[in-house]
């Protein structure tokens, strides 16, 4: 159940780690499933390298407690990040970054190109705008991630350690006094978080559990190992003052030595309680909240409500947070005063949280941000190649089609080639047949040619018409006299009929030449003469054009007189 939807949480401080792994609730909020605490073990004074003690350490925790790598929120230690609250006049929303970003240039101890910063607006813009600066050095970053990768976690958010916590503590209690100071004592350094209604403030101060470890090596003249030994087995707060000691005299100079950091550290809260209040214009606290590995120190709260003189309590990050009924009561309370943060970070994944600071380097964003879209573009890469293969199959397939058909169409087309061959032999017998046929027809034509000629001629010749000779123009006459060269045919007249082209050998003029008695001439007008009639009558048959004409005419007392008519054939006639 919990593999299929989780979130995971670290939380890397100076001298521990805290993994946990959470999952969302239905009704909203996050539930804990399995945490591991493990110690860096980390000389201050040492030379081992802080990366390879945290990969380690951190494969070591991911097998104790079956939580399996994956991607993983982070939250680095206040020391680590320089934070500053600033305040800003009031401007345009679209200015605020730009302002900002000035305020970032001038506030950070270190070249901005050297830094990863993010900020956060806090509370309500009514005549100034309270912003938090928050930036680390590039370098810590990428150093800690490539512990934490190296271990097979994937970072995807980097958030700060005070802030995280100041996220759960407001997750978890819902009414809180005016004032509230969490105070989370870690090794190296201890966060001081002041927070008001709709407001937020945090100072880190130098004084921690180190310091008790290092107080305790110089009385007994140990090293840090054992110092820090000593103190996990004898160290409370000494009560001090007519108070009687411990009866072993270790265990009473280990108290006092608490107790001595202890006093420098309440001085130091105290000088922070009057900076806030005078800088920040904020009000005293009237509740402190202990959380961190060195509050758990027996007497400390007593020993700050004493100095304090305000209500003093353990934050208790799962007042509001669902713990797994596999884990034991007994176990997650001697862890609670150390989860707040990944609490906190588990928290900012789910809703909405008043800060929201993420100091992830710009190059992990963009690598972030395109392993997300990763799929998209494997999903579009494959989409590609599928239509390729898709459009490449289409076309072999096409390519196979077009082949077989090709050859279907080779085989048909040399079929259809040796029909070819066998029709082109057939085309030259038929022309040969039609060449004989129509030289038959011509034969034919010419034997009925001159019948048929003679046939319209007699019957256009008027009674008392007699014909001596007919014969093409230019053949010889009776008697033996020389043919006249024929005539070229006359130009055809407007509108008239043309006569039919001559070719060489071909006839197309006929003499006619004969004699009418002068007794059947009735009419010697020239619109009655026989002759012309006769020749009116030729150019109204079918086979004599309108150019037929009168060469001569008889004359008009002589018994019987000759006479010559040219007549013009449509179509020429060979002989």
């Amino acid at each position: 159940m919990f593999k299929a939807e989780r979130i995971l949480a670290l939380d890397v401080g100076a001298s521990g780690l805290k993994l946990a792994e959470f999952v969302p609730l239905k009704a909203g909020g996050v539930e804990l499933v399995t945490y591991a605490v493990g110690a860096l073990n980390l000389d201050p004074h040492g030379d081992a390298d802080r990366g390879t003690v945290i990969t380690s350490t951190l494969m070591g925790m991911l097998a104790e407690s079956g939580i399996q790598p994956g991607p993983v929120l982070v939250s680095v230690a206040g020391q680590s990040v320089f934070s500053k609250f600033v305040k800003l006049p009031p401007t345009d929303r679209d200015k605020i970054q730009q302002i900002v970003q000035f305020e970032a240039q001038q506030n950070v101890p270190f070249p901005i190109d050297e830094v990863v910063w993010d900020y956060q607006l806090i509370g309500p813009a009514v005549a100034e705008l309270d912003v938090m600066l928050a930036a680390i050095k590039a370098d810590i970053i990428e150093q800690l991630f490539a512990a934490i990768e190296a271990a097979g976690l994937d970072p995807q958010l980097v958030d700060v350690a005070p802030m995280a916590l100041y996220n759960a503590t407001r997750y978890n209690y819902a009414e809180l006094p005016a004032c509230t100071l969490v105070v989370d004592m870690g090794a190296r350094s201890t966060d001081l978080i002041f927070i008001e209604q709709g407001r937020v403030f945090n100072r880190s101060i130098p004084v921690a559990g180190n310091a008790i470890t290092q107080q305790i090596m110089q009385e007994f003249n140990l090293t840090f190992a054992d110092a820090e030994e000593m103190k996990k087995a004898h160290a409370f707060v000494a009560f001090g003052g007519a108070y009687e000691g411990h009866k072993s005299e270790v265990v009473d100079k280990v108290s006092k030595s608490v107790r001595g950091v202890m006093t420098r550290m309440h001085a130091e809260i105290v000088r922070s309680i009057n900076f806030y209040r005078s800088q920040q214009a904020g009000e005293a606290p009237t509740l402190v909240l202990l959380a961190g590995g060195t509050s758990i120190i027996p007497y400390t709260d007593t020993f700050m409500k004493e100095k304090l003189s305000v209500e003093v309590d353990y934050l208790n990050p799962f007042n509001n947070v669902t713990v797994h009924t596999s884990i034991p009561g007994e176990q997650i309370g001697k862890s609670a005063h150390v989860l707040g943060q990944v609490v906190g970070l588990a928290l900012r994944r789910r809703m909405p949280c008043p800060i929201e600071i993420d100091l992830m380097p710009p190059a992990k964003l963009a690598t972030r941000a395109f392993r997300r879209k990763q799929p998209f573009f494997i999903m579009a890469m494959l989409g590609v190649v599928l239509t390729v293969a898709v459009w490449a199959l289409y076309f072999l397939k096409m390519a196979q089609l077009a082949h077989a058909r090709a050859q279907t169409l080779q085989t048909k087309v040399e079929a259809l080639a040796g029909d070819e061959a066998r029709l082109i032999e057939q085309e030259s017998r038929v022309k040969d047949v039609e060449g004989k046929v129509e030289k038959l027809l011509g034969l034919t034509a010419r034997r009925t040619q001159w019948l048929e000629l003679l046939k319209q001629i007699r019957s256009s010749m008027p009674d008392g018409m007699t014909l001596v000779s007919l014969g093409p123009l230019g053949a010889a006459l009776p008697g033996g006299t020389a043919p006249a060269p024929e005539a070229a045919p006359p130009p055809p007249a407007p509108g008239g009929e043309a006569a039919a082209p001559t070719v060489a050998g071909e006839i197309s003029t006929l003499e006619a030449k004969g004699f009418i008695y002068r007794d059947k001439i009735k009419d010697t007008s020239d619109e009655k003469n026989p002759v012309r009639l006769f020749c009116e009558a030729l150019r109204e048959q079918p086979l004599f054009s309108n150019k037929t004409e009168v060469v001569s005419t008889p004359m008009p007392n002589d018994f019987a007189q000759e006479f010559v008519v040219h007549i013009v054939l449509k179509q020429p006639l060979r002989p």
